[in-house]
């Protein structure tokens, strides 16, 4: 089933012509050192209202598929998202990451931008085919000689390297094999943890084993409106507990392979799961999604055990006793130094009411397809609020609530490894990007971070997603997320009023 995707923008896409090298050789109107202040400036300015901890990391991420381009150099093969992506009607209008924004090329130029901005940490992802082009045997030197370089360079600067090892690219061949249903998927992804811990680790103190391991599952195998667009609700299961299985297997292989003072964590882009209203129904709807969306894996994360709900649910679509094998559990649950929470609106549910429409409000995009097998009868509501553009709903209080309640169940050391919105941008007269609704979300965010550390909880870091426009997955180059707007043409940088907002708030150490 090819998933329903949105049109893409007249205003904002790419236009047909845009190709790499005419991309690459485009003259640079706008650079980042024209606009950006400097956020290390000495000036003197008053104490912030909310001011953060001293050693809190300031940062914004990416993700390779999005940003890098070069799909095709140093001897990198095709991901699931490049196969996905050139199947007509995968993606609106069409549109690839094949040149992306070029950071490939321009990482250098990117950093300097960076580091102009005052950021202290930069999340990035590595292309397991670049690393890896067929998810099996040893690493290319090549792909590895240019993440070196990034870190390298982030170094150069002050800025910490964070490097996520899966951002959803994973390798063709592995999903020509079997993909993520498969268990020889997880084996492979912690030989690929070991060749890039042992090669980079020299330079990057902390690694993020998954992204959105949720998305990878339910969207991937589910839904099917991300790569690789299958839609079998079993296969998204099995997918889920491999991916567990991988990040525990990954986990012990970067402990072997990395100094012991290296951090390790995961990112998941847990729910904020609340009942439209308290009756039981509603409750129990809750109830079934806070187990497929979060518990699925929190449980075996922290517990080391799938939830007894969430398997009922479930026991008609998989066999969990086959499924999960002896000592999986184990590995699954090896200990993390920290917790990535990715965050951007909240999740409304009830039971299914006999006058509601065919419309799902997830946040999930479009799909005849549900991701979230087991919980059919539940309903999803769009939250009270304005929308942003990717139609989510602005409540900050859910990130507040969710860092609250990972420290009081699991008491790990939290980072806000993404928080952003996509606005509808528009470039002025003067080549000037005013986005005061990004600057109004941002701020609401990090005051819900705030509370969330004034409640007692040990949040380290704010990562701001993105720092670029790019390739926003099945929206193509429709959705802007960026802190610094793209001209998709000449792939010029142009920092928006909400990246020195940014860098004011990195400053100052806070907010008012």
């Amino acid at each position: 089933m090819t998933s329903t995707v949105p049109p893409a923008r007249t205003a904002t896409s790419p236009s047909a012509a845009r190709t790499p090298s005419a991309a690459r050789t485009a003259t640079t109107a706008r650079t980042a050192s024209a606009t950006a202040p400097t956020a290390r400036a000495t000036a003197e300015s008053p104490s912030p209202a909310h001011a953060f901890p001293p050693a809190f990391r300031w940062g914004a991420a990416t993700a390779a598929y999005q940003v890098e381009g070069a799909v095709r150099e140093g001897g990198r093969t095709a991901s699931i998202w490049d196969t996905f992506s050139h199947t007509p009607g995968r993606t609106a209008g069409g549109q690839t990451g094949d040149l992306a924004v070029d950071h490939f090329h321009r990482f250098r130029e990117d950093v300097r931008l960076m580091a102009r901005l005052g950021l202290t940490s930069y999340r990035f992802s590595l292309s397991w085919p670049r690393v890896q082009p067929t998810g099996r045997g040893p690493a290319l030197e090549s792909g590895l000689d240019f993440y070196r370089a990034l870190a390298d360079e982030l170094r150069e600067h002050g800025i910490r390297p964070v490097a996520t090892l899966y951002h959803w690219d994973l390798p063709q061949h592995l999903e020509d094999a079997g993909g993520w249903p498969a268990r020889d998927n997880a084996e492979r992804f912690a030989e690929y943890a070991s060749l890039a811990a042992r090669a980079l680790g020299d330079r990057i103190d902390t690694w993020v084993t998954l992204n959105e391991p949720w998305c990878s599952a339910f969207l991937g195998y589910g839904s099917g409106v991300h790569a690789p667009g299958r839609t079998d609700p079993a296969d998204a299961l099995r997918a889920a507990h491999h991916l567990n299985l991988a990040h525990g297997l990954a986990v012990g292989a970067l402990r072997a392979a990395l100094p012991s003072a290296a951090e390790i964590a995961v990112s998941l882009n847990l729910h904020a799961v609340r009942s439209l209203s308290g009756h039981p129904d509603d409750l129990a709807a809750a109830r079934r999604i806070d187990a497929v969306g979060n518990r699925i894996f929190t449980g075996p994360l922290f517990t080391g055990a799938y939830p007894a709900d969430l398997l009922a649910d479930t026991a008609h679509l998989v066999d969990w006793e086959a499924l999960v094998r002896d000592g999986d559990l184990a590995e699954i649950s090896r200990p993390i130094d920290l917790l990535g929470l990715n965050y951007y609106t909240p999740t409304v549910v009830s039971a299914t009411r006999d006058t509601e429409g065919a419309t799902r409000h997830d946040g999930h995009g479009e799909s005849r397809h549900s991701p979230w097998p087991g919980a059919d009868g539940v309903a999803f509501h769009r939250a009270p609020g304005e929308l942003t553009a990717m139609g989510w709903p602005i409540d900050p209080t859910g990130l507040t609530d969710l860092l609250t309640s990972l420290h009081r169940e699991h008491g790990l050391p939290l980072l806000v490894t993404e928080n952003g919105a996509a606005f509808e941008d528009v470039v002025g007269p003067d080549g000037s990007v005013d986005d005061p609704e990004r600057i109004a979300y941002l701020s609401a965010h990090l005051a819900a971070v705030h509370h969330a550390i004034e409640a007692g909880a040990d949040v380290r870091g704010y990562y701001l997603w993105s720092l670029l426009d790019n390739f926003e997955w099945a929206y193509g180059y429709a959705k802007r997320f960026g802190a610094v707007h793209v001209d998709y043409d000449t792939l010029a940088r142009t920092p928006k009023a909400s990246a020195h907002w940014y860098a004011e708030v990195i400053r100052r150490g806070g907010i008012d």
